[in-house]
């Protein structure tokens, strides 16, 4: 018996039959285990002590140390941006849109805590997370904070949503209709103040404020701490909270929310604003709304606050007589009226009201302008007004529109949804304005364009700026085309 010799393959078949070969397989790329291996010169380890050293890496190295660095240049093909240091990612990151914001913050714990630092704005919904010290953590580098979302305690499963312009939330569908529901829904006075007395440790920073609820207390550990801080919004405020206010001595713009109906009410007075006006001095910008007063509130901001040029009053509930303290504001630019039911029922003689030497506009929105000697009294003192705007506000017919004739340097005037004034109403006062350069018309149903007399058209001629779309229907007469308005639709040129 022969037996096969000692080095030949037992398996291996001495007389191959001549059948064809298999198809070789397609040569597959190197995956990411292959790269890993080739780049450890010691033995592999496992993802969880991988993910311990990379974690424990100093992260204010300079690029040199981290070259150096045997674990950083072994696994520096699996993510570069270690050889970054934090200060140069977060100007990278800087760079990047908003929209990429939450995408950047989930590529790993770094650029999370990273993207923190750039986040300067935040709305807060619960409170805890502000307690906690998770915030202050979190996002060290804020400038703007608004707490009353977070302040006020909805029902997680309502789907009535009420709300105005100042604030809005959810409510329960057994809710009373005389029920003040922020007042029965809001966190104590003491943990609002908590929560401000943290936000303030943590955030010395801060440049801007939006609370509502707060104490006195809460206010002025917002003052010690953040001694940036210039602009302020305090809902649900009355006279005592205005003492806490009064520390913040570089405050800049402040807005005050006393009384909101069917949400809260609260009382601000002359006492609390001659408190605001001996504290914050430095104010530029002032927003009243839902608050009380008199002439002799309105007169201590107008003398302390010399650097005030623009103040609002949205729904005020001002005593008769308060309009002529108005000319103590010397350097008063902007005047607004919002959401007002009556300006002034008595403004007193005309000789006694004076004027605002230095205002510049007079914007009116959404006010009930019925009462002619309120309205003759408010353009008296507005009288060196250049820009007049007028918006969704009724009762403003012919008569009461012929009242602004004593404003004899206004260059731009502006008419949206005064839909009592006619076209006659309106020709009689602009002709009489002799430095008028702009004339904004919309939604102002009653003037129309078949009525626009030959010297109106040529009005028109010598305008810079027209706007003119009265309605939807509103088709300009055949001698307007040669001005390039005769067009259907709005109207809009510009002489340059």
């Amino acid at each position: 018996m022969a037996f096969p010799p000692e080095n030949q393959n037992q398996n291996e078949n001495p007389n191959p039959s001549p059948i064809p070969s298999p198809t070789l397989k397609k040569k597959r790329g190197p995956r990411w285990s292959d790269i890993w291996l080739k780049h450890t010169k010691s033995k592999p380890l496992s993802p969880m002590v991988v993910a311990m050293q990379l974690h424990s890496l100093p992260s204010h190295k300079d690029k040199s140390d981290n070259i150096n660095n045997p674990l950083i240049s072994n696994f520096s093909i699996i993510d570069r941006t270690l050889l970054l240091t934090d200060e140069l990612l977060l100007r990278i990151l800087a760079k990047l849109p908003d929209s990429q914001r939450n995408s950047n913050s989930l590529v790993c714990k770094r650029w999370l805590n990273l993207q923190g630092r750039l986040v300067r704005s935040i709305r807060i919904l619960d409170w805890n997370f502000l307690l906690s010290g998770r915030l202050i953590h979190r996002f060290p580098n804020l400038n703007h904070v608004d707490l009353v979302p977070g302040s006020l305690i909805s029902p997680k499963s309502s789907c009535i949503l009420i709300g105005n312009r100042v604030l809005s939330m959810h409510i329960d569908s057994g809710s009373s209709p005389n029920w003040c529901f922020c007042e029965e829904n809001m966190l104590p006075v003491e943990v609002i103040d908590n929560g401000l007395s943290a936000l303030a440790s943590g955030c010395p920073n801060l440049r801007r404020v939006q609370v509502v609820g707060a104490s006195e207390m809460g206010l002025l550990s917002v003052a010690e701490e953040c001694p940036t801080l210039q602009e302020l919004e305090l809902q649900m405020c009355s006279d005592n909270v205005l003492r806490g206010i009064a520390a913040c001595v570089n405050l800049q713009i402040l807005k005050l929310v006393g009384n909101v109906d069917g949400f809260y009410s609260s009382v601000v007075s002359d006492i609390g604003l001659t408190i605001l006006a001996q504290g914050c001095k430095r104010l530029v910008k002032l927003e009243l709304s839902g608050c009380e007063g008199s002439f002799d509130g309105i007169k201590a901001i107008g003398k302390c606050c010399q650097m005030l040029e623009e103040l609002t009053f949205c729904d005020h509930r001002m005593d008769d007589g308060w309009l002529a303290a108005l000319s103590y504001c010397e350097n008063l630019k902007t005047l607004k009226f919002q959401s007002c039911k009556r300006i002034d029922q008595k403004p007193g003689l005309e000789e006694y009201l004076g004027s605002c030497p230095a205002l510049e506009r007079l914007h009116l929105q959404k006010c009930q302008l019925r009462d002619k000697k309120s309205i003759a009294a408010m353009f008296s003192v507005c009288r060196t007004a250049r820009e007049i705007i007028l918006q969704d506000c009724w009762g403003l017919d012919n008569s009461m529109f012929s009242l602004a004739v004593i404003c004899r340097r206004v260059k731009l005037i502006c008419l949206e949804g005064c839909s009592l004034l006619t076209t006659e109403g309106l020709e009689s006062v602009i002709h009489l304005w002799k430095e008028l350069q702009s004339l904004r018309v919309v939604s102002c149903k009653h003037i129309k364009d078949s009525e626009i007399s030959p010297a109106l058209a040529t009005l028109f001629t010598t305008l810079k700026e027209l706007k003119w779309s009265p309605d939807t229907k509103s088709l300009l007469p055949s001698r307007l085309v040669g001005i390039s308005i005769g067009k259907k639709g709005g109207k809009f040129f510009k002489k340059t």
